[in-house]
């Protein structure tokens, strides 16, 4: 099983759960409509990764993303993660109304930070990406459509959480192809206070 740190620990995660078009900029970017319930769907345990790949049966393409990670019932601490995705598979199964697994859920689709720990006041929470040194994705709570709380309801609605397991909160616009060699670098914050950095350089 794929683990992930918090802080002296190593925690095992039996999924994530990633929330889908939860910003509007990136709706608009991708051409997509806005949903009007909350887009939600999983990556198993074996998504779990350190390692930036840029290729796996095609190109692929990086989404930064706030993660929360559950304890409890709840939000317990924050870390950055990739969601990866393959986007011309993508693109084909959406045209056909087919699931996004195969495009979503490959092993190695979701690179992981570390995480630290957090109290519930989460509204200060912003991150950046940079690409090679350049700026190329920000994302915070107040840009989300559907916020921290909201979405932990919603996903407690139909479907249990098990401690450790993750939650991704959607991406901000400025998604694109990962290039081997790229240089990839995070930065989360809570208001102006560094919470964490990670680097990852794509293979």
């Amino acid at each position: 099983m794929n683990t992930v740190v918090l802080g002296n620990r190593v925690v095992t995660p039996s999924k994530i759960v990633c929330v889908g078009r939860n910003y509007v900029d990136h709706i608009e970017e991708l051409k997509n409509e806005i949903p009007e319930q909350m887009v939600l769907f999983v990556k198993p345990n074996s998504c779990i990764t350190d390692e930036l790949i840029s290729y796996q049966d095609e190109a692929i393409h990086y989404e930064s993303e706030l993660c929360f990670l559950v304890e409890n019932g709840g939000f317990v601490a924050v870390g950055l993660g990739l969601d990866l995705t393959k986007r011309n598979l993508q693109s084909k199964l959406k045209a056909k109304g087919l699931p996004w697994e195969r495009a979503k859920a490959f092993d190695g689709s979701a690179v992981m930070s570390e995480f630290v720990k957090i109290e519930e006041a989460w509204d200060g929470l912003n991150f950046d990406l940079f690409i090679n040194g350049e700026p190329t994705q920000r994302g915070n709570i107040g840009l989300m459509m559907n916020k921290p709380a909201e979405i932990l309801d919603e996903i407690k609605r139909f479907m249990t959480l098990e401690d450790g397991d993750i939650v991704m909160t959607g991406t901000p616009k400025g998604v694109g192809q990962v290039n081997e060699g790229d240089e990839f670098r995070a930065i989360l914050r809570d208001n102006d206070a560094r919470l964490l950095e990670v680097s990852w350089c794509a293979v």
